[in-house]
Parts: structure tokens; C-alpha cells; sequence
């Protein structure tokens, strides 16, 4: 956890003249050009790596083709990529598949939100009280490698098999990777700029949204986009084990029919969740942060 805090650190509060510094000596019309050659030489490089990612998905499929073509794995537990691609197309154009999407999708976002507010909450509280901090931190070292699954048992005996015992599950492993990442942007706030604002007469509330929440900002959003992932593998879980309505729910019942390319038709669809899960938390990453060091250089390669 403290390598996932590390990628990513506070913005620099002393560095408001930065721009200034980069474009020290260089003129506005060569500060364009340069600007502009970045855009462009950007552009092929973004376009080269989709390219390369759309032919890495090619291969992914021929090899699974030609696997279960060969028959090396035994076609009842093995269906053909063709076949399930096929079954697929159907699979969406039926009623039940989009209902137990969207309770999927439900869950996790109601999952991934108590998880988030609570998390930053929590973290900015302790994190702001040295005392807090020191009395947590046992307690939190202990709770925190509990693995969700393991008190999946707990939740269905305190909320039965609904929709909450699987909230539970999903709220609690992404708390944490929050939490923990609030607590070290809170923990970065830098000591020198706090003194200074409060030697300008700024009050908690206006230090707390001046100077600690720019600070533990990236932090914040490095914890959402892994809370995000966690959250939709365990809501995926939570449907499979308690057997609520949902993506999850529907593949066990192929399990049980049996009927292996339904099953990995939809296994195909939790690929694609993740895939736009993570999609869409880069773009708030790159929206929320555009002022990020990181994230322009990011940009600019």
C-alpha cells in the first residue's frame, strides 16, 4: 500500500512559478511550437499503443480459437471463441442479461460511493489528529488484511441474502485502499505552507480546502481508481457466493445448467466492466488532476 501511495504524491505548493521557470528565456511564439510538436508527436504514440492493444485482444481470441479448435481442453469446459462471441450477440439482446447488468452495476456503484465518502471522511479526521492516528493504528493493521471474502459468512448472518449483506463486502476492501491513501495525503500536507496560512489568518475549514485537500487530492483519486476495480470483482463475488440478483448470479446458473458458452459470455462481459471501469476512472484521474505534474506528462508522452 505504501508503493500505491508513492506513485503518486501532493502537488507542489511551493510551485505556483513553476510555468514561469519553463518557459524562462523562450519566447510565446516558441513556446507554442513546442507545445504544438508535443500534441503532435503524442498523438501517433496514443494511436500506435491502441494498435497495439486491439492486436494484442486479436491474438488473445485466435489463441483461444485455435485451443479449442485442437480440442487440448475438452469442448464441454472449452468452447470455441467463435461460439461464445455468438452466444454473446444473443446474450444481449435478451431482457434478463441488461436486468442482471444493472444490478451489478447498482451494487458496485452504491458500494464504491459508501466506501469512498466514508473512507475520506475517516482518513481526513485521523489523519488531521495525531492522537487519532496513534490510537487507530493497531486497529486498522489488524482490520485491513482481513480479506472480504472471509466475512462474507458475517454479512449474510446480519443482513440475510439481500442486497446489503453483498454491500458490505463490497464497501469493505475498498475502504481501505482509500483510507489508507487519505491517511497519507493528509500525513504530506506540507508543515511550512500550513503555518502560513495560518499566520494569514486562515481558519480550519479554509486550511482544510486550501492546503490539505490540494495535497491529499492525488492520493484520494490513486484510491478510487484501485477501490474501484476491488469493488466490481467483489460485487462479481458477492452475486456468485450469496446469490444475489446480478452478473454474478447468472453466471453460476450457467454453471449449474450446464452451459459453458453462456458462462463465458459472460465472463467476457466482466472483462469488458473492468476494462470500462478503468477507462473511466483514468478520465476523472485526468480531469480531477489536469494540474498534476504527473498526469501532464502522462499527456505528453
Amino acid at each position: 500500500m505504501k508503493q500505491a501511495a508513492d506513485t503518486v504524491t501532493g502537488p507542489d505548493l511551493g510551485g505556483a512559478a513553476s510555468p514561469a521557470r519553463a518557459g524562462h528565456g523562450a519566447g510565446p511564439d516558441e513556446r507554442a511550437v513546442t507545445g504544438a510538436g508535443g500534441r503532435r508527436s503524442a498523438a501517433p504514440r496514443s494511436g500506435r499503443a491502441a494498435l497495439l492493444g486491439f492486436l494484442g485482444i486479436v491474438g488473445f481470441a485466435a489463441t483461444w480459437e485455435l485451443v479449442a479448435r485442437a480440442e487440448l481442453v475438452n469442448p464441454a469446459y472449452l468452447p470455441r471463441f467463435s461460439t461464445t462471441a455468438a452466444r454473446l450477440v444473443t446474450e444481449l439482446g435478451e431482457p434478463t442479461f441488461w436486468s442482471a447488468l444493472g444490478d451489478t452495476v447498482v451494487t458496485w456503484a452504491i458500494g464504491l460511493a459508501i466506501a469512498v465518502v466514508a473512507a475520506v471522511v475517516a482518513g481526513t479526521v485521523i489523519g488531521l489528529v495525531p492522537f487519532l492516528r496513534r490510537a487507530t493504528h493497531s486497529t486498522v493493521e489488524f482490520l485491513r488484511p482481513i480479506p472480504s471474502v472471509a466475512i462474507i459468512p458475517l454479512a449474510v448472518l446480519v443482513a440475510g441474502l439481500s442486497r446489503e449483506a453483498a454491500l458490505v463486502i463490497v464497501v469493505y476492501a475498498p475502504f481501505w485502499q482509500v483510507f489508507i491513501q487519505v491517511l497519507y495525503g493528509v500525513g504530506d500536507v506540507d508543515t511550512v505552507a500550513d503555518d502560513t496560512a495560518r499566520s494569514f489568518g486562515l481558519g480550519r475549514l479554509a486550511r482544510l480546502r486550501h492546503v490539505v485537500f490540494p495535497t491529499a487530492l492525488p492520493y484520494v483519486i490513486t484510491g478510487f481508481r484501485l477501490a474501484a476495480s476491488i469493488a466490481l470483482v467483489l460485487t462479481i463475488t458477492a452475486e456468485l457466493v450469496i446469490g444475489n440478483p446480478g452478473i454474478g448470479r447468472q453466471i453460476d446458473v450457467y454453471r449449474s445448467a450446464p452451459d459453458a458458452p453462456g458462462l463465458y459470455a459472460l465472463v467476457l462481459v466482466t472483462g469488458l466492466l473492468g476494462l470500462l471501469v478503468n477507462l473511466a476512472t483514468r478520465l476523472v484521474e485526468r480531469r480531477v488532476l489536469h494540474w498534476h505534474p504527473s498526469v501532464r506528462k502522462e499527456g505528453a508522452r
